[in-house]
Order: C-alpha cells, then structure tokens, then sequence
C-alpha cells in the first residue's frame, strides 16, 4: 500500500478530503469522542482474515485495531510488535487512508501497518449518530478539508473518522486480546 504524508497535512485519497493539522495543544492528539457503539473485535478479524486471504498473523485489540505482524514471530515478540505499532502511529500525526473494500465495509490504514474495520451495515444503523458526532473524531486542532468545504464531509469521510477512533481508544489503553495465526499456523 501506498501513502502520502506531510508533516502537517494528510490526504484522504478514496473521499477526496485534505485534513490540515494545526497547531497541537495536546500530544499525544486524540479525539474527544469515544463511541460507545461498535462492531465485535471478532468480526474485524474475521473481515480482516478475509481481506488478506488468510495469508498473515494478526494481533486484535480490545477495540478493534488491529496489527499485521511479521511470520514467526513467537507470541511475546508478536505482542511486543503490536504494541510498539499502535504507539508509533498514536504518537505522530495519526495520518490514515480509508478504502471501500470489495464487501461495501470500509477498511482505514494507517503509516503502519494497522488496520480499523467500518461495517457500513452497521454504520448506516448508527448514521444518526457518527452524523452528529463526526467532527467530535477530529483530533485537537485537527482540521477537514474538503471539496465541500471547511469541516464539511460526506457519509464515506464521516464513516472513516468513526472508524479510526477506535485506534485511538486501542492506543491510550492497548490491550490485545487475540493472537491470530494464519492457515498456516496454529491460533492462541
């Protein structure tokens, strides 16, 4: 996968939408909103397992992100990666790309390889709310720009920053729940 970072701004290539990053009152930045409403960790790992043809390990986390991890790695190194992952995209800017993916949900990467999972299923029965609550995603001083305007965002760009709070929430209190191993190799 492909990104393009900046120091201070991000592109959103899948919704069109450049988000500038003032300047930071808080660090690590983080968004006030904290869903209360989401997608099992189990389904994201089983859309993430479909996603990658079951070809790669990967470590859940009590809110859904998840790490890709290297093969072989024996499972304190494994959970040594996920964390030290997580903590590398929280503590810079948390640039991130969502993609439509071939089922309709949409999938936000991050500069590393961790992944959040939006089921639009499930995200059109709560539309109302990530409607209202959206610009709450944004991070301190965080920005939307977009073709619509300043902060003004589409369903897909609202669905993405719903999606990537829950990175967030992982990170200020990461706890991996599952070590998935794939095809190849046995689950803990």
């Amino acid at each position: 996968m492909k990104y393009i970072t900046a120091t201070i701004m991000f592109l959103i290539l899948s919704g069109n939408i450049l988000a500038a990053n003032t300047t930071q009152k808080q660090f690590p930045p983080r968004p006030p909103w904290q869903p209360s409403f989401s997608i099992s960790p189990e389904q994201v790992l089983e859309r993430m397992v479909y996603y990658l043809d079951d070809k790669v390990d990967i470590a859940v986390f009590e809110n859904g992100t998840v790490v890709i991890l290297p093969d072989g790695l024996a499972l304190p190194e494994a959970q040594k990666y996920a964390y030290q992952t997580l903590s590398n995209i929280y503590s810079a800017h948390p640039d991130f790309k969502p993609s439509t993916m071939d089922d309709g949900n949409i999938v936000i990467s991050y500069n590393y390889p961790a992944y959040n999972v939006v089921i639009n299923s499930f995200a059109e029965k709560h539309f109302d709310i990530i409607e209202k609550k959206h610009l709450d995603a944004l991070t301190t001083s965080e920005v939307l720009i977009t073709p619509l305007g300043k902060n003004k965002s589409n369903p897909f760009s609202m669905k993405a920053l719903y999606g990537r709070t829950f990175m967030f929430m992982d990170a200020q209190n990461p706890k991996i729940i599952k070590i998935y191993r794939h095809k190849t190799t046995e689950n803990q």
